[in-house]
This record gives C-alpha cells, structure tokens and sequence, in this order.
C-alpha cells in the first residue's frame, strides 16, 4: 500500500461505504461568518504563536473588518513614513470600498489623493514616484481593471531594478487591488488575475484572507523592497472580522502558514477561497471517521512557498489545491507541476484541482462557477479513494 498503508484499510473501507449521493452539507454552517480560522477573540489573538513571535499577541487589540484593518495598515504606513503616499480613482473620498476613509483628514490633499480614470496612468504615476524614491500605494478599483496597466506593471516596474543593474529601481511600489467574485459582480467585477502577475519575475504577489492577515501582509508589502500587488478578496471586506493588533506588525511574504495539521491529504489555497476549502475538510472529517486534512494557506502566489506544501504533501501523499481563477493555466497547475517533480514517489492519487470554470465569470450561473465546499469535498474523496 505505501503510504495508503498509514491512511489505513479501515478508512478507506468507510469512504467505500459512504453513499455517493448523501447530501454532504446537513446542517453544517458554512462561511466565513462561522469560521474557525478568524481571530474572533482576544485569547486567540493572545494564543496564535505567529503573532506570538511578532511580539504583538498580548498588544491591545480593535475589533476590525477587513476593510478597516487595510486603513489601519495604510495609516500606520503613512505615520512611520513621510514619503508614503496613497492615490488612486476616489481615495481622497475613502474610496469605493471605504477602504482609504479618513486618510486625506489625516495627511492632507498632497498625501492621498484622487487619479483620473486611467489603470495605465495610476501604475505609470506610481512607478515614477517609487523610482524617485517615494513610497507609492496605489489603488486600482477593481483587480478586473488592472489589465490596461499589465503592460507598465510587467515591463517596467518589474524590470526596473534588473535593467539599470540595480541603479534605480521601483522597490517602493505597491498595488492594491479588490479581486475575486462578491456574488453580483458579473463579468467585470469579479475576477482573479493573480495568475497573470505570478508569471512576472520581479514582483510580488500577495493575496490575504482575513483581517489580521491583511494588516500584516500589507504592512509588508509596502516596506518590501520590490514591487508588490495585493489582491484582496473583495467579499471579505465586511464579512471577515477580527480582534486585530493595534500595533505595527509585519507577516513574512512567501511564507505559507499551515492552519490545520493533518496526515492524509494536503488542501492548498489562498484568499476568500481558505473557508470553502475549512468547510470541505469539516465535511470530509465528518463523513469519514479517522481522516485528518492539512490545511495550508499560500498567502503569496509570488514567490509561493513550495517548501511547506512539499514537506506537507511528502507526508501525506495527496494534494487538492483550489481558487477562484480558471483551471486552464491557473496558479494551482504551477503548484501541482512542482509537487508532482518534487513529490513523485511519494504520491498516492493524482492531484486534485478545484478551480473557476474556464469560462467568463458569470452572473446568474455564478453559484455552478464557484469552487464551492461541496466541490472541494467530493476532490478530497476521489484523492482519498484513489
């Protein structure tokens, strides 16, 4: 059997005689809402060895939705460093989201202000004044509007450094952008283009799923010294809701955090798509009594952290990876490529992709384009029958 041997005959003789047309939600709560990974507490915060490390879990903490975490990140930006600036369609007002609301009060009309309507403008602008040595946090209103920009983002801030043989370079360049789909956002609203970004050497690309980490991982972004975009799932704006630190404190990029230790199949994900994938495993552990899934958060696409997921999978023997983003040359066929050259002999079922459908996001059809829980599950079970 090899390493199925440890998964156990008794496990997957109780996946064989689960009835394939069970209906697999029953009851269970889904959603972020009733989510164990969010830092709904002060003990948790006090009790999350990250931010332990940090030094930041016994600060005071403010409950905060994700949104108001991203202002807090910007702010405190902005106060540790006078050559920050904010800028983007409607930031001066708080932005669309409400995301930059009260900055300009704050740090005046010099400091934060508004853009005309031109993607390919606001990332020229922000080039520049990173390349002078400014740092620059731009905002793009919709990640789905980001591609007029695609061709200054690739070939300009991501060769400024390599170019000019480190002469110059944009290092002081970050791009936030709402990504993701919201339930109603149709075509041009709803999309992830974080593959598009992690074909690109010289950037980073970072992706958080909550308010604790959107903090950290955007405090990051902006002081790392090369041009970063975040994408922020835009339906966790509200709903994702934390106790948050009040202190300045920076999460690692490129460092994947497990948030689930398990020993038989490894679920890989980033983004709003982590409480479907939590919703899955809940059912799968239910369904099938001795089953144990990892669950790993990438947090960064670019560069992702193929160690942990490669110690993981090591150990496990199977990997399901899913996101919002079409299947056909999304992230997780670079992730299941790495795996598969670096975990050959060690797996025990083909990988699992659960993704987009490789089709234009949809409206009313968005629920059968979604990589749902229920999709999720039914991946994990063919990788633990297999």
């Amino acid at each position: 059997f090899g390493a199925f041997g440890a998964f156990g005959a008794s496990k997957h003789q109780a996946y064989s005689s689960l009835a394939h047309n069970v209906e697999p939600v029953r009851g269970l709560e889904l959603g972020v809402a009733h989510s164990k990974l969010l830092l709904q507490t002060v003990s948790a915060v006090r009790g999350n060895a990250e931010l332990q490390k940090l030094g930041v879990a016994n600060s005071d903490t403010r409950k905060m939705n994700m949104c108001q975490a991203i202002n807090d990140a910007m702010r405190i930006a902005m106060a540790s460093d006078n050559t920050a600036v904010v800028f983007g369609e409607d930031v001066a007002f708080g932005g669309v989201f409400r995301c930059s609301v009260g900055l300009v009060d704050d740090y005046g009309r010099e400091r934060v202000f508004n853009t005309p309507l031109t993607e390919q403008g606001i990332a020229g602008f922000a080039i520049g004044m990173a390349s002078m040595g400014h740092t620059a946090i731009a905002e793009v209103q919709f990640a789905d509007y980001i591609l007029p920009a695609f061709d200054q983002i690739a070939n300009e801030a991501a060769k400024f450094r390599y170019r000019s043989g480190n002469e110059f370079n944009a290092g002081g360049l970050t791009i936030r952008a709402p990504s993701a789909a919201v339930g109603h956002g149709g075509l041009y609203h709803s999309q992830s283009p974080e593959a598009l970004f992690a074909h690109i050497p010289g950037l980073k690309v970072v992706i958080p799923r909550s308010a604790v980490q959107a903090k950290g991982l955007l405090l990051s972004a902006i002081r790392d010294p090369n041009p970063t975009l975040v994408f922020e799932p835009k339906v966790l704006y509200r709903s994702a809701v934390e106790q948050v630190p009040v202190d300045d404190y920076m999460l690692p990029l490129s460092q994947a955090e497990i948030l689930k230790p398990g020993s038989d199949v490894t679920v890989v994900g980033y983004g709003s798509q982590m409480y479907a994938l939590e919703n899955a495993i809940q059912m799968v552990e239910r369904d099938i009594p001795g089953v144990s899934c990892e669950l790993i958060d990438l947090r960064t696409v670019l560069p992702y952290d193929a160690e942990t997921v490669v110690q993981s999978v090591n150990k496990t023997g199977r990997l399901v990876i899913a996101h919002e983003a079409p299947r056909v040359q999304g992230f997780a066929a670079e992730l299941a490529a790495e795996v598969q050259d670096q975990c050959f002999l060690r797996l025990e079922s083909p990988i699992q992709r659960v993704c987009g459908l490789s089709v234009p996001h949809p409206l009313v059809y968005e629920r059968f384009y979604m990589p749902c829980a229920v999709r999720v599950y039914e991946a994990i079970k063919r990788s633990l029958a297999y």
